[in-house]
């Protein structure tokens, strides 16, 4: 029946008792409690075991629960002092902030009362706790009850966090995981200040000079600048994907990877795996994307001729990388292509951002690019050593994320070119003005971003993209004749149709032989039958393409 792997689930706990695959990161525990700060700041992107390390730590911590069997044979349990100190004997508070969102800071806010509702629900022992102050406990039941007022809501993890402490005569262990998903939902729908006054007052009352924390994990995206929402905050420590401090706990090493794989019998995979989803630096390690190994060896499970494919892109929109290069007022299409090339780009990063600052310097957007997982740190020889301060190399990770920009940059180039002027170039395709379509649609290339890896399924698509919502019906490798012509393109009122077959030349020198073979493929395939019969006018084309130049040719 094969391995079992944990997909979709975030709970340890679960995980654990259900028996579900596990690489075992629990060393995380000691490495953070070596050297532990008031507040702990850890950021990754997406997808890399935030949530599942932080129910780890819950799961750990937590003195209401005896958790001794879902550590067993695990390496944390090798260290017995620290277990005999940690395990199970202090509270824990623990939410997490993805689920708080909205089209308006209304509905987000509703979002945020339901959490709060849920969390007390949780604790909800602390109700009826002889121990607890009876103000606190007024305030915990219209937090439950999800009608307190907006100022006792700010107060809401403090208050709860003074009830624990009161009844169990400990300070509280404080997890707040994805802190930043309502900043974020926040910048984006228009509601940034009103969700960021919120936000820092429920943290700056739980994290500053709080004589009930024991100390506090936060996790995130991205590390928003200490003076917009930690101000104050003592003790405080991040560890961003610069930070050598937690590098090799969230992502899979290349040994993580190796025993997966050989544990469910698909060694021979390695390369392809390590193509496709490794790649990412974090501090000295390099790393896979656990969410996009675990999916893969399942999905081979089920079968073993399985190809590579895209799981990380699904999880959430990448619309960052369309914005970026939708920017009229930033010239950055050359960049793209270089890295679209497998080149790196030395760019200034920043580390504190703000998100209503996001996308206000191109600086900021390669932070957030690099911060975000959507690009890495690149090794350099030492010739090519950097040094001015703040500069790092920069590179995609993989072929997961590289196709991640490929489909990016395709949806720009079909909206932008809608936004084009193409009459020209429909009326010189459709009158058979082979030269001026030639000239037309290598104008068009010059504005687009390339990348040479495509060949003829870049050009292919690229043709499709000029007569999309321009009225047409447009079919993609579409059977025809004794084979699958490029693009066809059918004007159904006027009872016309265009056959566009792509190929890609080695060389400028070499265009003119590679669009004569399209050309013998259209009449060798007969691509035109069936057409002739309910069209008028069938015209076909061979086009040929190097770099940003192309070559089209009226078949005659």
């Amino acid at each position: 029946m094969g391995i079992e792997f944990p997909l979709g689930i975030d709970s340890f706990e679960k995980l654990r008792s259900t028996g579900r695959y596990y690489v075992d990161k629990t060393e995380f525990i000691g490495r953070l409690l070596q050297n532990t700060y008031e507040v702990n700041l850890v950021t990754r992107p997406r997808r890399f075991g935030k949530t599942l390390a932080m129910s780890m730590l819950e799961d750990f911590f937590d003195i209401s629960k005896d958790s001794s069997a879902d550590f067993e044979g695990l390496k944390i349990r090798e260290n017995q002092e620290l277990c005999a100190k940690w395990m199970n004997q202090w509270p824990v508070l623990f939410l997490t902030l993805k689920s708080v969102e909205g089209n308006d800071f209304e509905s987000a806010y509703g979002m945020l009362r339901v959490l709060i509702s849920g969390v007390c629900k949780k604790y909800a022992f602390l109700e009826n706790s002889d121990r607890a102050d009876r103000d606190d406990i007024r305030c915990f039941r219209s937090l439950k009850a999800q009608e307190s007022s907006p100022e006792i809501l700010k107060d809401s993890l403090h208050t709860l966090m003074r009830m624990m402490n009161d009844h169990y005569g400990k300070p509280v262990i404080l997890l707040i995981d994805e802190y930043d998903v309502p900043l974020a939902k926040a910048s984006e729908a228009g509601y940034y200040s009103e969700m960021m006054d919120v936000i820092r007052a429920m943290l700056g009352k739980a994290l500053k000079t709080n004589e009930f924390l024991k100390f506090a994990v936060i996790t995130g995206c991205l590390k928003i600048a200490k003076e917009s929402i930690f101000t104050g905050t003592n003790n405080f420590v991040s560890d961003t994907i610069t930070g050598d401090r937690f590098d090799e706990y969230f992502g899979f090493t290349e040994a993580d990877v190796h025993q997966i794989l050989a544990d469910a019998n698909f060694a021979d995979h390695a390369a392809e795996i390590k193509t496709w989803y490794d790649g990412y630096r974090f501090g000295s390690v390099e790393v896979y994307c656990p969410w996009d190994v675990l999916n893969h060896v399942a999905a081979l499970q089920l079968n073993p001729r399985k190809k590579p494919q895209n799981y990380w892109g699904s999880t959430s929109h990448n619309g960052i990388i369309y914005r970026f290069i939708s920017r009229e007022d930033l010239e950055v299409n050359h960049k793209f292509e270089k890295l679209m090339a497998g080149e790196y780009l030395i760019e200034s990063v920043t580390e504190d951002l703000t998100y209503d600052t996001l996308r206000s310097s191109e600086e900021n957007l390669w932070s957030l690019l690099y911060l975000t997982g959507y690009l890495t740190r690149a090794d350099l020889a030492e010739e090519d050593d950097i040094s001015a301060e703040g500069q790092i190399a920069l590179k995609i990770p993989n072929e997961e994320v590289r196709s991640i920009f490929k489909t990016a940059i395709v949806e720009w180039f079909n909206d932008s070119v809608k936004c084009t002027d193409r009459k020209e170039l429909f009326e010189a395709m459709w009158s058979g003005d082979d030269q001026k379509a030639s000239l037309a649609i290598s104008d068009l290339l010059f504005s687009t971003i390339s990348y040479h890896d495509y060949k003829e399924s870049y050009y292919h698509a690229f043709l499709a993209g000029i007569f999309a919502g321009a009225g047409y019906i447009v079919e993609s490798n579409y059977e025809r004749g004794t084979g699958r012509p490029d693009v066809v393109v059918k004007d159904k009122k006027a009872r016309k149709a265009l056959i566009i077959e792509a190929k890609h030349a080695d060389s400028e020198k070499n265009l003119e032989s590679a669009c004569r073979q399209a050309m013998d493929q259209i009449v060798d395939k007969r691509y035109t039958y069936g057409l002739e019969r309910g069209y008028q006018s069938v015209i076909s084309y061979g086009a040929a393409f190097f770099e940003k130049e192309c070559l089209i040719k009226r078949v005659i």
